[in-house]
């Protein structure tokens, strides 16, 4: 299992992005628990980020919003860094 880390800057886009999308809450809470258990799970469409954002991984809870994410993979740790629609991801 891996441990997932909520920073306070993701806990405080998380609570705007889900002021915005309520609709959201049940697929996110079913991402983190599969992310939790297996971030490679091929459902979440886990992929490395480009340019500034190379050392970061992004997920999606939908095809149109996402988690931007880094893993640490020796210490089985998930840090969650941003949350958004793709387009809108400002880390």
């Amino acid at each position: 299992m891996y441990e997932i880390v909520f920073t306070k800057s993701y806990e405080k886009r998380a609570k705007q992005f889900f002021k915005l999308h309520p609709e959201l809450i049940q697929r996110y809470q079913k991402v983190l628990y599969i992310m939790k258990s297996n971030p490679y799970h091929p459902s979440l469409r886990l992929h490395k980020l480009k340019g500034n954002l190379k050392k970061l991984y992004s997920l999606s809870i939908d095809l149109k919003h996402k988690i931007i994410l880094d893993i640490v993979i020796e210490d089985k740790m998930i840090i969650l860094v941003d949350i958004g629609a793709h387009d809108d991801v400002y880390y």
